[in-house]
């Protein structure tokens, strides 16, 4: 997992540096008792480019989905999916799940975007996960030399595509019209 983690931050800066954006992507340190806020933060005063992401690496060949209860932890007193969604509304980042599906010896590696919010509504309605072929259906990331590559199309048919910080503030607003 840690390799993909830092193979996506150094496809991200590798975008952010040749594209002349203003953005910079990082992995927090991981402290082992204690629950991380999420993988990679990207910072950006550009808003498409203000990002929080998680990273899951699932051997394709023994799962067919991304399960909620096997994949993800829970920790700190509540389910990953809680504590890293109430982070990426409290921030206000574009809450982005790449996923890489690894296919065994010989066979390439391909990784996948998948908007937060979308995996959030599956969540909330109680679904077990997601599809390997439904994460499939997100494009993968282009790979040059065995390393991945992102466009800046990449990042845009993501980010904004659930926009979770503006659903609450919305919910605040009509609150207060009403009274």
């Amino acid at each position: 997992m840690p390799d993909f983690e830092w193979a996506l931050v150094s496809a991200l800066n590798s975008f952010f540096e040749e594209e002349d954006i203003a953005a910079i992507a990082y992995r927090l340190k991981q402290s082992r008792f204690s629950a991380q806020f999420i993988d990679i933060l990207v910072d950006s005063k550009i808003p498409e480019y203000y990002l929080a992401i998680e990273c899951k690496s699932l051997d394709a060949r023994k799962t067919k989905s991304l399960y909620f209860k096997q994949h993800f932890s829970l920790a700190a007193g509540g389910h990953q999916m809680m504590r890293e969604t109430d982070f990426i509304t409290r921030s206000g980042r574009q809450g982005i799940l790449a996923v890489e599906l690894r296919h065994g010896t010989g066979k390439a590696r391909t990784a996948h975007l998948v908007s937060w919010g979308e995996i959030m509504q599956r969540y909330n309605a109680g679904e077990t996960g997601i599809s390997l072929l439904e994460i499939e259906n997100n494009p993968p990331l282009e790979r040059k030399n065995g390393a991945y590559r992102i466009s800046r199309l990449d990042i845009i048919r993501i980010s904004g595509y659930f926009d979770l910080a503006g659903d609450d503030d919305n919910m605040e607003e009509d609150a207060a019209a009403d009274e």
